[in-house]
């Protein structure tokens, strides 16, 4: 199954009170060329996730972001930072006694330095167990991206399909032209030379035959045409296959369609057949086009 080069995909999820949001993004690539951008906590797992990602794709330059952070719905922790808050009652104290404040100091005078409040920073101490959560969503992601990415290969599986079709056709006609232009020749020689020579000149029949055959074969495409045809059959096979890596083959056997093309052209010396070989090659240059998103 051809698979394009070019695709979206996203997923999110909320486990164990966080919230993971993955995006990836693929584009035309000759090679596999991929970039994670994650949270700070989460640098140390930068290689894995580009390990996932390329553990599902051949090629494409890949983006991938990935977003952690507490639910809004999960229970915020909070602790008390104790010497911060000795601290700030010691320097309220000595406040109390330049001022010559004689009433003591209270809780709500500490409360308002919401510094001896902490959060606790459960991304960076729990790490480990939330990159899992969060390589499952990123995996959901590549999931997505793929299944478009299989969505547009197998578009552009059915444009191809049509007009490999359509390329058979042509080739066909082109086949039974050669056989008649190969007769036309004969004939068209045969007479010029029985004109010229009339009765006054002698020549050798078997030495015009010769000729004849060897004129023949330099005008022969049969053998082009076969193998043209060999080469449309296994592109169609080559599209319904399910081996990864369908657009390096199926360039190189475009490059074989397009040099039987040309072949033909030069060999037929007709005109009607140059004209047919001029919409293949027209047909096979869309095909090459669209091959450079293929995977």
């Amino acid at each position: 199954m051809l698979e394009s080069m070019t695709g979206y995909g996203s997923a999110e999820g909320v486990l164990g009170g966080v919230r993971v949001t993955a995006e990836i993004r693929s584009v035309n690539n000759r090679f596999a060329e991929i970039s994670v951008k994650l949270p700070r906590q989460f640098s140390s797992f930068e290689l894995d996730a580009r390990e996932l990602i390329r553990s599902y794709v051949q090629r494409g330059k890949i983006s991938a972001f990935l977003q952690v952070a507490l639910d809004e719905d999960s229970d915020l922790q909070l602790h008390v930072n104790s010497d911060k808050a000795r601290s700030y009652r010691e320097l309220l104290d000595t406040v109390r006694d330049a001022a010559g404040i004689t009433e003591p100091v209270r809780l709500e005078h500490l409360l308002s330095f919401s510094e001896i409040f902490e959060t606790g920073n459960r991304l960076q101490e729990e790490a480990e167990d939330i990159w899992q959560s969060a390589r499952s969503v990123l995996e959901q992601a590549v999931a997505a991206m793929r299944e478009m990415r299989r969505r547009e290969g197998r578009e552009l599986a059915a444009d191809f399909t049509a007009r490999i079709a359509e390329i058979n056709d042509i080739l066909e006609q082109v086949r039974r032209m050669s056989v008649e232009n190969r007769d036309k020749v004969r004939r068209r020689l045969v007479e010029k030379i029985e004109t010229v020579a009339g009765d006054d000149i002698t020549y050798s029949r078997e030495r015009l035959e010769t000729e004849l055959v060897l004129l023949s074969d330099k005008l022969d495409i049969t053998e082009e045409c076969i193998r043209f045809a060999s080469h449309n059959k296994f592109f169609i096979e080559e599209l319904e296959s399910d081996e990864p890596g369908s657009g390096r083959r199926l360039n190189f056997l475009l490059q074989e369609q397009l040099r039987e093309a040309n072949t033909i052209a030069s060999k037929s010396q007709n005109a009607d057949i140059s004209q047919k070989v001029v919409f293949i090659k027209e047909e096979l240059e869309k095909i090459r086009e669209q091959l450079q998103n293929i995977e």
